[in-house]
C-alpha cells in the first residue's frame, strides 16, 4: 500500500535556523515523481526472450574487456552491477549469461514509457532512457493526488510495455528520486514535508545530489559523513569550505531542494567511448579505433541535426593513468571528415614523433571516449 498523500500532511515543528526555507516547501508544496524503471536493458532483454527470463542477465561486451551496461536482479544477487569489468562480472556469477546491447530497442520503449508520462504532465525531463521526473502540481488530467497519479503511470507501464517501473512521489527531485530507490523494484513510495527531515538524517553525504567521490571525501575531512553531521554546521562554515555549494548543503540535509523539474533541458555535448580489444601501440591503430568512435558520435550529431566546435578525447592506459585533450575548431564541424580529423589531432599527443606512443609494457592506450560539445541554437 501507497504512503500518505502529499495532500494529507500534518506539519511538523522545526529548528529556527531554516524554518522559513522548510515552510515555504510545507504550506506550497509541489508535487514531484521520479520514475525508475527496473533494470531497464535487462529487463526488456528478459521481456523479448522468455529463455532469459528468471536468469542471470548482462547486457554488455562479454570479451575480456567488455564491461556490464546493466544487470537483471537475478544476476545483481551476485553483486553483478552496471560499470563492472565483464570478467569481474563473470567470475562473481559463472552462469551469467552476457546480451549485446540493443540501444534502438530502448530507445523506442523509452519514447512509449514517456508517451504516458505525458498524458498527465507537460513539464518532464528525462534523465536517461529509463528514468525522469514529472511535475504534476498541476496536471492534464486535474488528478488532486500525486500518488493516484504514480500509481497510475506505473500500472500502464506495465500493461503496455510489460515491464515494471519503481515511483518516488515527493515535494522536491531530491527526496523524490530517493523515495524510487527506497522500495525497489516494483515499489511506491511516498516522502511528505513532515517526514522529509528526517528520512534524510542518517543519509551518507555521498547520495547527496552534486556529491562525487571528491566532493565526498573533502566533506568526510572535515567529520562530516551523514546528513545529521552536516545540520551541525551552519552556513557560514559550509559556505567557507564549500563556496557556493555551502548553501546548497546547508538546504540538502533539511530535505529542500527548490530546483524546478526542466522539461527542456539543454544537451550540453554528446559521446561515445570503446575498450579496445588489445592495449594499441601506433597511430593506425588508434585511427582504426577513433573510426569506430567517429561514427557514433557523427549519428547522435547528424540525426537530430546538432553541431559542435570542440571535440574532446579521453584515453585511459593500461596502468589506468587518464589523459584528456581537447581541440576547438573556430566553424562548427559539418561532416565525418572533419570530425575525424579533430579526433585525430587530439591523438596525436599522445604519440612520439608520430609514430608511436609513449608507452611502455605497462603503460599503452586500452579505451577512449570522445565528446563534442553541442553548440547552442
Amino acid at each position: 500500500m501507497a504512503e500518505p498523500d502529499l495532500d494529507h500532511d500534518e506539519k511538523e515543528l522545526t529548528p529556527v535556523d531554516w524554518r522559513s526555507d522548510l515552510e515555504f516547501e510545507q504550506e506550497r508544496p509541489r508535487k514531484i515523481i521520479h520514475v525508475d524503471m527496473d533494470a531497464f536493458y535487462a529487463s526488456v532483454e528478459q521481456r523479448d526472450n522468455p529463455i532469459l527470463r528468471g536468469k542471470p542477465v548482462a547486457v554488455g561486451g562479454s570479451r575480456e574487456r567488455g564491461v556490464v551496461a546493466a544487470a537483471s536482479y537475478e544476476a545483481r544477487k551476485f553483486g553483478v552491477r552496471s560499470a563492472m569489468p565483464s570478467v569481474t562480472a563473470r567470475r562473481k556469477c559463472p552462469d551469467l549469461i552476457f546480451v549485446k546491447p540493443r540501444f534502438d530497442v530502448y530507445k523506442q520503449v523509452s519514447l512509449q514509457i514517456r508517451a504516458i508520462f505525458a498524458e498527465h504532465t507537460t513539464i518532464i525531463e528525462p534523465l536517461a532512457f529509463d528514468e525522469a521526473y514529472l511535475d504534476v502540481t498541476e496536471n492534464l488530467q486535474g488528478i488532486a493526488s500525486a500518488t493516484e497519479i504514480a500509481e497510475r503511470i506505473r500500472a500502464k507501464i506495465r500493461a503496455e510495455t510489460q515491464l515494471t517501473a519503481s515511483a518516488g512521489v515527493s515535494y522536491n527531485k531530491f527526496l523524490a528520486k530517493l523515495a524510487s530507490d527506497h522500495r525497489k523494484p516494483d515499489g511506491l513510495f511516498v516522502i511528505t514535508p513532515a517526514m522529509g527531515p528526517s528520512f534524510v538524517e542518517a543519509l551518507p553525504v555521498e547520495r547527496f545530489h552534486g556529491v562525487g567521490p571528491a566532493t565526498a571525501a573533502k566533506i568526510k575531512a572535515l567529520g562530516i559523513f551523514t546528513a545529521l553531521d552536516l545540520r551541525a554546521k551552519d552556513e557560514a562554515f559550509l559556505s567557507k569550505h564549500f563556496g557556493k555549494a555551502g548553501r546548497h548543503f546547508y538546504c540538502i540535509c533539511r530535505g529542500i531542494d527548490h530546483r524546478p523539474v526542466l522539461p527542456n533541458r539543454v544537451r550540453k555535448s554528446v559521446g561515445a567511448e570503446n575498450t579496445f580489444s588489445r592495449d594499441l601501440t601506433s597511430l593506425d591503430d588508434m585511427r582504426a579505433e577513433l573510426g569506430l568512435l567517429v561514427e557514433k558520435v557523427w549519428h547522435y550529431c547528424d540525426t537530430p541535426g546538432v553541431r559542435g566546435r570542440t571535440v574532446t578525447l579521453k584515453v585511459k592506459f593500461s596502468d589506468f593513468r587518464v589523459i584528456t585533450r581537447s581541440r576547438s575548431r573556430l566553424m562548427p564541424i559539418s561532416d565525418r571528415s572533419t570530425l575525424h580529423q579533430s579526433a585525430t589531432s587530439c591523438s596525436r599527443l599522445s604519440f612520439r614523433s608520430g609514430k608511436e606512443f609513449v608507452c611502455s609494457a605497462f603503460r599503452c592506450p586500452r579505451c577512449a571516449a570522445m565528446r563534442v560539445r553541442l553548440i547552442r541554437k
